[in-house]
């Protein structure tokens, strides 16, 4: 009878966390149930970046693939319950820190802005950001003979990041 009486605190406490809204991260999905099939057109690039717009929408897209359920189509159609729409405003890179004996950059910051738009078929919004910003550090070689470009590679990694982002926002409505 003690041991169930010092357990009624507990269990007590129990009950109220289990009823103050507390939910796993990633199953609160924000879009209505009538959105099945999303379109997610290349995005447009407004900088002299090469194929950002690419790579960015294909990390998107493989997002959206691998971790839901939603059928996704490369352009916007009658057959698209929603369409998400990305243009790329900006891309720099910045020297961010140099070697002190060659006097070249030994890290580099790259820096992209996004703006995204979710709507459905009647054009009405369901998730929009015009200003996400994205950066992603990366280190220069030194050594000429082993030389590796990392820009491109700091770009992946960016896209990556960005996708993830995206596709958690729009599904949990922030």
């Amino acid at each position: 009878m003690r041991a169930g009486l010092r357990a009624l605190p507990l269990l007590g406490v129990l009950m109220l966390i289990e009823g103050c809204g507390y939910h796993t991260a990633g199953h609160a999905v924000q879009l209505p149930e009538n959105v099945k099939t999303i379109a997610v057109p290349a995005f447009k690039n407004e900088t002299p970046t090469y194929r950002i717009e690419q790579m960015l929408t294909s990390s998107v897209v493989r997002e959206f693939t691998t971790r839901t359920h939603y059928r996704i189509l490369n352009d916007p159609s009658e057959a698209a319950d929603a369409t998400l729409r990305g243009t790329i405003l900006s891309t720099s890179a910045s020297p961010l820190a140099y070697d002190t004996a060659t006097g070249r950059a030994a890290s580099v910051l790259v820096v992209v802005s996004i703006k995204v738009s979710l709507s459905d078929r009647s054009g009405k919004v369901l998730y929009q950001n015009p200003a996400y910003l994205f950066r992603e550090q990366y280190e220069v070689s030194q050594d000429l003979n082993s030389f590796f470009e990392e820009d491109s590679p700091a770009f992946r990694r960016l896209s990556q990041d960005f996708a993830r982002t995206l596709v958690s926002n729009i599904l949990e409505g922030f």
